[in-house]
């Protein structure tokens, strides 16, 4: 894209990665071929690349799992809070020793920014483990009443979006709490869990605790539906989710989830104009806007649009798309081509609704998936683009004259994962947050995480929450 200045590339190595031609599945702490031989190749979304070959987890690979898991918690239940601690400990400071290299693989099989992955994906993997390692010998005082006792074995389904980051919301507070875990990662974005695999070995984590099967859908809805499965914990779409859930019923299972959003960014005439384009940015161009929580909806007050709107359009001519490893790199890669494909179709459904497309000047990349910064003007309630998830680089614009409105606009939607507010009045950001069905609402900010802080939604973006005290409520028997 157009800028002022010449940037001189500036590429992370791929050096630091190792990346083996092919992985077996991790099963009771050793790597293994999948019982059937079944493999499948995962793929560079800026190249097309094949990275390397996985085998594809069956039905009995799964039964040998959740076995080998079970037979691990009678011991790793039976440890003090204290010691389990120390593997967290453990292993989240091997994360931050090889947060480079795992820094390099995620966006290599993902497609997302070297600058995400190393600065924001990564410090708060290492991060999640180090605050439920802080957890593992005070569960009796985290509210949940005298001696919370883990269920059992968790079964974990992780996306393709924040693939490490997932691993982690997971997988910590499971292990935290005296659980063991059988996780499959999404059929794009296999190789940071296999990694972690190592990472766990690397620890010395005893054998059969954490279990990683790379697989296609089947995989997880095999691993949903086995009978010694005591918690489910799926993050992915709202589809998908509907069909744990149908799966689930009537079973003593467990079960959290966390699906779609369409989030709505709500600007109102007050705020900091230069300090809401940031934020829209962030909000909806972070990892391609491929992100549950994405502000993929901004509600602007009538009276500062054309303001608002002039300068987004000038932010987002200075933005950088191309190479991932390229530390200058704003915009990566979209990380499958049936994602490109569900983009593109989205897109160009609002076109022909009437809807108004702009994208900046941008050359995209002969080779990979890619998709120009989009936004849309002229957009209705009644329009595709301002009610279905499309998770991607695309926002879609409205407007409100009174805060009345803008809540009811943010409402009007069947997900209720996340909102921002813009304003400089403290009294006003209250007063809207409380009526938000959302469950993250942000103030002058976007997408601020942190391990200490509850996640989760309302309506058809889920049940239940991940992350900070309430994350321990979903593995234990309270």
């Amino acid at each position: 894209m157009s800028s002022a200045f010449e940037y001189a590339p500036a590429p992370e190595s791929r050096a630091i990665v190792d990346i083996a031609p092919s992985y077996g599945l991790f099963v009771d702490g050793e790597f293994t071929e999948a019982a059937d031989g079944k493999v499948f190749k995962t793929v560079s979304p800026s190249s097309e690349e094949v990275l390397s070959e996985v085998a594809q987890a069956g039905e009995a690979d799964v039964d040998r799992a959740v076995q080998a898991a079970r037979r691990a918690f009678e011991k790793w239940s039976a440890l003090p809070g204290a010691e389990r601690a120390k593997y967290l400990f453990r292993i989240a400071r091997i994360i931050q020793e090889r947060s480079r290299e795992l820094a390099v693989l995620e966006t290599l099989d993902n497609g997302k920014p070297i600058r995400e992955t190393r600065d924001a994906d990564l410090p708060l993997v290492a991060a999640h483990f180090f605050y439920y390692a802080g957890w593992a010998d005070k569960l009796d005082h985290a509210g949940f009443g005298a001696n919370p006792r883990p269920l059992g074995v968790a079964g974990q389904v992780i996306p393709w979006n924040f693939p490490l980051l997932m691993l982690a919301w997971k997988i910590a507070p499971a292990l935290a709490t005296g659980n063991t875990v059988v996780l499959k990662p999404a059929e794009t974005t296999p190789l940071t869990a296999l990694f972690f695999a190592d990472i766990c070995r690397q620890a010395g984590l005893p054998k059969g605790v954490v279990n990683i099967l790379p697989g296609y859908g089947d995989t997880g809805a095999a691993l949903v539906a086995h009978p010694d499965v005591n918690k489910v914990a799926f993050t992915g779409s709202t589809a998908v989710g509907k069909q744990i859930a149908r799966t689930v019923a009537g079973t003593r299972k467990k079960l959290t989830l966390e699906l779609g959003g369409k989030g709505a960014n709500i600007v109102f005439d007050d705020a900091p104009i230069d300090q809401a384009v940031e934020g829209i940015v962030n909000g909806i161009f972070f990892n391609q806007g491929q992100v549950c929580c994405a502000g993929s909806r901004l509600l602007v007050q009538e009276s500062i649009q054309d303001e608002l709107l002039d300068s987004l359009k000038r932010r987002l001519s200075t933005l950088r798309l191309g190479d991932p490893l390229d530390k200058n790199t704003d915009i990566g890669a979209i990380n499958s081509e049936e994602q490109l494909s569900r983009i593109t179709s989205l897109v160009e459904q609002g076109e022909s609704e009437g809807a108004e497309r702009w994208s900046p000047a941008c050359e995209l990349p002969s080779a990979g998936y890619w998709f120009a910064p989009t936004l849309f003007t002229n957009v209705t309630q009644a329009h595709t683009i301002a009610r279905d998830e499309i998770f991607g680089p695309v926002l879609s614009v409205l407007t409100f004259r009174t805060p009345d409105e803008a809540v009811a606009k943010a409402n009007n939607t069947q997900y209720g994962l996340s909102a921002g507010i813009w304003t400089e009045k403290g009294s006003r950001i209250l007063a809207v947050a409380n009526k938000l069905r959302a469950g993250v609402v942000w103030s002058n900010t976007f997408n601020k995480f942190d391990p200490t802080s509850p996640f989760g939604g309302y309506k058809e973006s889920g049940f239940g929450r991940e992350g900070g005290r309430h994350g321990l409520e979903a593995y234990l028997d309270v």
